[in-house]
């Protein structure tokens, strides 16, 4: 880990890290990128590190919504942090923890929600889950969400992210007794309004057990699964 990059004084008087994060919350807080230079989260992956290398296993630090830009800047202050640009996140440490607890399933409805399908897999990954992602089962062929029952039902919980009419998650709450976390994401033509359409569908579920995150927000889904999933 290179120590020789320093922040200015103008970008390190504005970081102040959320230390006790791990001990009151039991994960480390995230940095959420976009709205930042990369100078501003160069400077953050900077305290980041300066504060684990005190720490013999650093928590996961994840920047979430990061452009190659932002993962250039990252890179250059850790340069082991891995990028995956599908996602748009940025993980450090490189390797995910042993998993513990139950099993979370991510299901993307598309190939297009697969950027934040991606963001929930990789995140509940790295915040210690066993994770599986499956990816094109939208609710226009139902055969291929039925074909994955099996694997849904051995889930401790089912995420499922999805745009246009938004249906797919109140279809598996009812094919399963695991909790399901709804992800509207941005999908659509114009009537879908940047995911607000599905977002109704989904916060109108008539299935029960249906949890909603944010338009988009697969590491609110992913981090909310972490903690359902976590070891009793």
């Amino acid at each position: 880990m290179p120590d020789a990059w320093q922040p200015p004084e103008s970008l390190a008087d504005y970081i102040e890290l959320d230390h006790d994060r791990v001990a009151r919350r039991g994960y480390a807080e995230a940095v959420y990128c976009e709205g930042k230079s990369p100078a501003q989260v160069a400077a953050v992956a900077a305290a980041v590190a300066a504060r684990s290398a005190s720490t013999p296993t650093p928590a996961a630090t994840l920047f979430t919504r990061a452009s190659p830009a932002h993962a250039e800047a990252v890179l250059g202050v850790l340069p082991d942090a891995r990028y995956d640009e599908d996602a748009h996140l940025l993980a450090w440490p490189p390797e995910p923890p042993t998993p513990t607890g139950g099993l979370v399933v991510v299901v993307a409805a598309g190939t297009s929600d697969l950027a934040v399908a991606r963001e929930a897999y990789l995140t509940a990954t790295h915040l210690g889950r066993t994770s599986e992602l499956v990816v094109d089962v939208g609710v226009a062929g139902l055969h291929r969400v039925l074909a994955r029952v099996p694997l849904l039902r051995s889930a401790r919980v089912v995420i499922v992210a999805a745009g246009m009419d938004g249906a797919l998650p109140g279809v598996v709450a009812g094919l399963i007794s695991a909790p399901v976390i709804a992800v509207p994401t941005s999908v659509g033509y114009g009537a879908a309004f940047g995911g607000l359409a599905p977002l109704l569908t989904m916060l109108n579920a008539c299935a029960p057990g249906v949890a909603v995150v944010n338009i988009d927000n697969g590491y609110g889904a992913g981090h909310l699964a972490a903690q359902i999933a976590a070891p009793s």
